[in-house]
């Protein structure tokens, strides 16, 4: 399995046709991975905790943690299978690699960071999934360091896409942008692990962390040889990118 981070922009992918990033999602089956994981791992910018937490629940409950969008949004489902035998994994992964605290949260469904995306690629709701946080108070080397110890995974038929957004600064907004309008800092930000250091404008397209460090994971479990590529880029509100991205790793 290659792993995945895919930007997911605003709440509105769920419903908005005019999107481009919805029809990409949309064709995931048919355009970007046709093989059928026997489970899904999402690593998302909406889940924030100060250790490692999966989420151990027979079914997921759909989160609709988003405020003032159209209602029809807020009665959207998606109640995909749970996925416990995975998360007891994805626990028992990331402790051998010496992270010496994984929570369970028993309770906790799937945020929007999660089924929006999914409700597109697997509309059916038919794959057990299992939710992984993102911890803001590291850095971007331990959620590589995260990803690497969860590569097994791949082997195992497990789909790992961190979902975010390559840039993710809501006050940069202009609601009335169209997708061709991008202001030219967002155009010029990289990612790189020490973004904070290195990369142009990082504190201007992410002034916290938590959309990006899903990135990390997807990029550390696909390995150091892995190759990246694009799959997907398009833009909305003038700053938000819907970048997305494709990490294999090469026969060595």
């Amino acid at each position: 399995m290659d792993t995945f981070y895919i930007s997911h922009g605003s709440p509105t992918l769920s419903i908005d046709e005019s999107l481009p990033a919805r029809h990409f999602l949309k064709s995931w089956k048919s355009k970007v991975m046709g093989q059928r994981p026997t489970s899904i791992l999402v690593i998302s910018g909406h889940w924030e905790t100060h250790e490692p937490t999966v989420n151990v629940v027979p079914r997921n409950d759909t989160i609709y943690d988003f405020y003032g969008f159209p209602k029809p949004m807020y009665e959207l489902k998606y109640p995909a299978p749970g996925a416990p035998e995975l998360a007891k994994r994805v626990k028992e992964l990331l402790m051998a690699s010496h992270f010496k605290c994984v929570n369970e949260d028993k309770e906790r469904g799937l945020d929007h960071g999660a089924w929006v995306p999914l409700m597109l690629m697997y509309p059916e709701a038919d794959i057990p999934v299992c939710q992984l946080s993102v911890q803001t108070n590291r850095d971007g080397s331990y959620h590589y360091n995260m990803g690497r110890a969860l590569a097994p995974l791949r082997e195992e038929g497990v789909l790992i896409f961190g979902s975010g957004s390559a840039t993710h600064n809501l006050r940069t907004l202009n609601l009335n942008s169209n997708s061709e309008s991008v202001v030219p800092w967002a155009y010029e930000y990289e990612d790189v692990n020490h973004y904070e250091e290195k990369a142009p404008h990082a504190r201007k397209a992410h002034p916290r962390p938590d959309h990006f460090y899903p990135l990390h994971v997807a990029m550390g479990a696909a390995g150091k040889d892995a190759k990246a590529k694009l799959i997907h880029h398009s833009w909305g509100f003038g700053t938000l990118s819907y970048a997305s991205y494709q990490f294999t790793t090469t026969a060595s």
